[in-house]
């Protein structure tokens, strides 16, 4: 599942005539770069759900040839849990979901391939990918997970500085999702329960990451691609 459904506020006034997923970035659109990382790694079917400019979102959708994209439409913003959870029905059992405002170039392997590889159902329910912060073009934050040895993530608090940051990139169960009724969320309600129950997990990805969710850092990730190829 890719997420597009946001307002893309941090991205104004980029935003105000485009959604955010259609910003263009080294000749074709975030939610393009998104869905292409997906199909690299063998994705055949995926669901996008969309609200703000919805119909410029669907057309841009409509042009790709793979994979087979369905549409999770939300009359209202249902934040990001809410958004994969309304998208349950098109889902499976263990699925990815991406932001649209992420870019990653991949490592030795897929992202999603050692995501995939990671998880082990029987002891977990979740699997971030991380990026060191260092590493991180186009972030300015103070992180979000420590991470032991064993895999298992820690959140920061509020008076700590983590050395890395949740990318945007996971792999989740729907059993995350049992039992909870309210329709707006945001994921970290999930996050926080796989965490509780001992069943949340992290990697740290091992190629490049940019954060590309405000005018800074879209034009940081600019600069720092300029010289590079975008594999497609």
């Amino acid at each position: 599942m890719v997420l597009a459904a946001g307002l893309g506020t941090r991205m104004r006034p980029l935003s105000q005539t485009v959604p955010k997923p259609l910003i263009e970035l080294g000749g074709q659109t975030l939610l393009d770069h998104a869905i292409d990382r997906l199909v690299l790694a063998g994705v055949e079917r995926a669901v996008v759900n969309v609200h703000y400019k919805a119909e410029l979102i669907v057309e841009r959708l409509a042009a790709r040839r793979q994979p087979k994209i369905e549409i999770s439409r939300e009359e209202e913003l249902l934040e990001t849990g809410g958004g994969v959870m309304k998208a349950l029905p098109l889902l499976g059992d263990v699925f990815f979901v991406v932001n649209s405002d992420v870019l990653w170039l991949d490592g030795k392997d897929y992202a999603l391939t050692r995501l995939a590889g990671a998880f082990e159902d029987s002891r977990m329910d979740a699997v971030l990918l991380l990026q060191r912060t260092t590493s991180a073009t186009g972030y300015e934050g103070r992180g979000d997970y420590f991470l032991d040895p064993l895999g298992k993530p820690r959140r920061r608090t509020e008076q700590e500085i983590a050395p890395y940051i949740f990318t945007g990139v996971q792999l989740l169960h729907r059993r995350l999702f049992e039992g909870i009724t309210d329709k707006r969320f945001s994921l970290n309600r999930v996050y926080d329960r796989a965490d509780e129950a001992g069943r949340l997990h992290a990697i740290v990805h091992d190629g490049e990451w940019y954060h590309v969710g405000t005018p800074e850092g879209l034009a940081a990730t600019r600069a720092r691609l300029s010289s590079h190829r975008i594999e497609r």
